[in-house]
């Protein structure tokens, strides 16, 4: 998932040993400029508002596998707007490295959402083969728990961004 104003979102951005992990609040003199400085608080807020209409669209569907993979989806963008508050890519030197899942990166830079991030990990391959449009992937109850965790999770998210980012969010 690319953001608005970066060429590079955190979501997808090289294995967590060449990330430079710096919290948004510490902010000393870079020997090195910073990549993807956040000026704006729109990638954070955009992906919030996608987040909330995934929920939307989880609750709105009809069959399980779509309401498991929009929840999904949603807890997905919500975690993508703690990376576009916290995560700053590193150079890279020109050579290649593997994508890293958001919610291993989600760990690595807000530790305090890791128990969450493992939880909806786990569920990735159940919305892998929810995508994929397999029937019995998961259960209308699976689907229905997961857009409430996701609800939950989203709120979380929100109000840890708000504590830990109010200045982002607020654009001073």
């Amino acid at each position: 998932m690319t953001t608005p104003t970066t060429t590079r979102s955190p979501a997808v951005t090289p294995s967590v040993p060449s990330l430079r992990l710096r919290p948004a609040l510490d902010r000393p003199v870079p020997e090195r400029p910073v990549l993807a400085v956040r000026t704006s608080p729109l990638p954070a807020v955009t992906l919030l508002g996608l987040s909330h209409r995934g929920l939307r669209d989880a609750e709105a569907a009809v069959h399980p596998v779509d309401r498991y993979a929009a929840a999904h989806l949603s807890a997905l963008r919500a975690a993508a707007a703690v990376l576009a508050c916290r995560a700053r890519p590193a150079p890279t030197a020109g050579r290649r490295v593997r994508p890293t899942s958001a919610w291993v990166l989600l760990t690595a830079v807000a530790p305090e959402l890791g128990e969450w991030a493992d939880f909806f990990a786990a569920g990735a391959r159940k919305r892998a083969a929810a995508e994929a449009g397999v029937p019995t992937a998961v259960t209308s109850r699976e689907a229905d728990d997961l857009i409430r965790d996701a609800q939950t999770f989203l709120h979380v998210v929100e109000d840890f961004l708000v504590g830990a980012h109010q200045y982002l969010l607020d654009g001073s």
